[in-house]
């Protein structure tokens, strides 16, 4: 949240150690004044009431009238049962600008489980807004009628942020999913409408006319959105969908990021009118190399969130204080081009770097066909067609965290297909040459770019962000958005390399390529220490 000229970052942390432990789970509170360089505050929650004593499990933040934030999440108590309950707390000076110490009262928890949902699937409130009738609304997660019940989406409503009463209808229902957790409901502006007017869910003003609803996913560990229309009367949300066959199942519905991200989080951010969005990417190499490090999991880079001007998607774009960051240009390229089969270095963008380009295709004569069976699953597509597959138009694009020798690198790339008399665009990013490093996971991931590029002169751009061990990329302008962990085996003895390849069989044209070498934040300093 921002408050008084603060940003304020709550995460899940267990603070007696570097893995899992459900138990211990508090909430860590950071501060920063820029989204970039922050320092750590002791916690903010801790498992110390009956009402949390099992973990201060996910929640959200919420500023009510007169400037008083108010945390509200998930307390799971009794360990044999796992019960999850929903809890509040307020800060004990809110005039202290960095909000150290926070209060839980006795009256907690403010909604009990329901009846008709098991101990272990209620969770995750999301920030609260007002409706037209002047209420309170909060959306939790939950599984609705048991067991084998419906994934649902669950509103509450209340006059005082005290006392909540169920609506009788969900916000949302998936019969497909198995469960969902962290909801997320904001409004978006139609394009060419300002955004500052969107700080609030409930804000239905001129040109507001659509929500968009995320949903995570437990079985897929992803995060999945719709467009839609948001009901403040009955406290719907109906998604618009090309295909109605989609609407009630949320596994179908367009990705946040195809990659390894999950459980994000937007917030409105008053200092600048945008909504941005925080994810979670956790480790995926081993639990002895999560306790040898003394950590694990990390927040991927900010990014604001907008509304595409086809209405259908969103666009997503690292916040502009990162490129702050940005220490040292070390390459600009212009009207350059890569052969087929080449491979060209950029040098001296090394582990932590920035790098726009801008590919054009000359022809798209040598695409290939596609299958309209592709569409299902394009992370299976990226895996049999990956960077080292050649092929006609494509694959073509950046190889990062690379070793000198090329044993090691991670590829981040664009393929061209022709579908119907029009280019199809698949984006992936492979991992499978990303280390030489056993008991890591490292997987192809990939998803379409939906945008035409006949309309952008046969030219589609690629930004990304490379931070050691993660690697983020933001393809057509933020139309689709890859994060992955790379753990090279390369890092412990040399620097990390940089190169644009094209393993097509025709000319790819660079019309325009900047690399950064990025500083170091601040991270995590304890105020008044190092």
């Amino acid at each position: 949240m921002y408050h008084n000229g603060v940003y304020h970052l709550f995460y899940q942390y267990n603070p007696l150690g570097a893995t899992w432990g459900a138990g211990n789970l508090s909430w860590g509170h950071s501060i920063s004044r820029d989204l970039v360089n922050w320092a750590a505050l002791d916690t903010a929650l801790d498992p110390t009431a009956p009402f949390d004593n099992n973990g201060c499990w996910s929640g959200s933040a919420t500023i009510l009238p007169g400037s008083i934030p108010a945390l509200m999440y998930t307390g799971r108590i009794d360990a044999g049962k796992e019960v999850q309950v929903q809890n509040i707390a307020f800060p004990k000076n809110p005039a202290d600008p960095f909000l150290h110490e926070w209060v839980k009262p006795a009256y907690n928890p403010v909604i009990r489980l329901p009846i008709d949902v098991p101990g272990d699937k209620f969770r995750d409130p999301t920030t609260a807004w007002v409706g037209g009738d002047g209420l309170w609304r909060i959306a939790v997660a939950a599984k609705v009628g048991g067991p084998s019940g419906i994934a649902s989406t669950l509103i509450y409503r209340s006059k005082d942020f005290r006392r909540w009463k169920r609506n009788a209808l969900p916000l949302y229902m998936s019969h497909t999913a198995d469960m969902v957790e962290c909801p997320d409901l904001f409004p978006v502006a139609e394009p060419g409408v300002e955004e500052g007017r969107l700080g609030y869910t409930s804000e239905m003003a001129s040109g507001v006319l659509r929500h968009v609803l995320k949903l995570s996913v437990m079985e897929t560990t992803q995060d999945y959105y719709a467009v839609g229309r948001y009901d403040d009367v009955v406290d719907t949300f109906v998604p618009e969908m090309d295909d109605e066959r989609n609407v009630d199942d949320c596994r179908t519905w367009r990705r946040l990021d195809y990659g390894h991200m999950y459980a994000s989080k937007t917030f409105f951010d008053a200092r600048k009118n945008r909504r941005v969005l925080w994810a979670w990417a956790n480790e995926s190499d081993s639990k002895d190399d999560d306790i040898a490090k003394g950590w694990s999991g990390v927040q991927t880079f900010p990014r604001k969130v907008w509304l595409d001007k086809d209405g259908k998607q969103l666009r997503q774009w690292p916040i502009e204080e990162i490129e702050t960051l940005r220490s040292k240009q070390v390459i600009y390229w212009l009207e350059a081009q890569v052969n087929a089969g080449g491979v060209n270095k950029i040098v001296g963008a090394g582990a932590q770097a920035d790098v726009e380009a801008v590919f054009e295709i000359p022809s798209l004569e040598e695409a290939e066909s596609f299958d309209p069976n592709w569409l299902l699953d394009p992370q299976k597509l990226c895996a049999e067609k990956g960077a080292s597959a050649r092929g006609g138009v494509g694959p073509f694009g950046l190889l990062v965290m690379a070793s000198s020798d090329l044993h090691e690198y991670t590829s981040v790339f664009f393929r061209m297909f022709k579908y119907n008399q029009k280019p199809k665009v698949l984006m992936c990013t492979d991992l499978t040459r990303s280390t030489t490093r056993a008991n890591v996971y490292k997987p192809s991931y990939g998803g379409f770019v939906d945008m035409d590029i006949e309309e952008h002169k046969r030219s589609i751009s690629l930004r990304t962000l490379i931070d050691h061990s993660v690697v983020e990329s933001f393809g057509g302008g933020g139309r689709t958005c890859i994060t992955t962990r790379v753990y090279p085996k390369h890092v412990e003895k040399s620097d990390s390399h940089m190169y644009v390849f094209n393993n097509g069989t025709g000319v790819v044209k660079v019309s325009r390529l900047e690399a950064w070498r990025l500083a170091t934040a601040i991270i995590n300093a304890v105020p008044g220490g190092s």
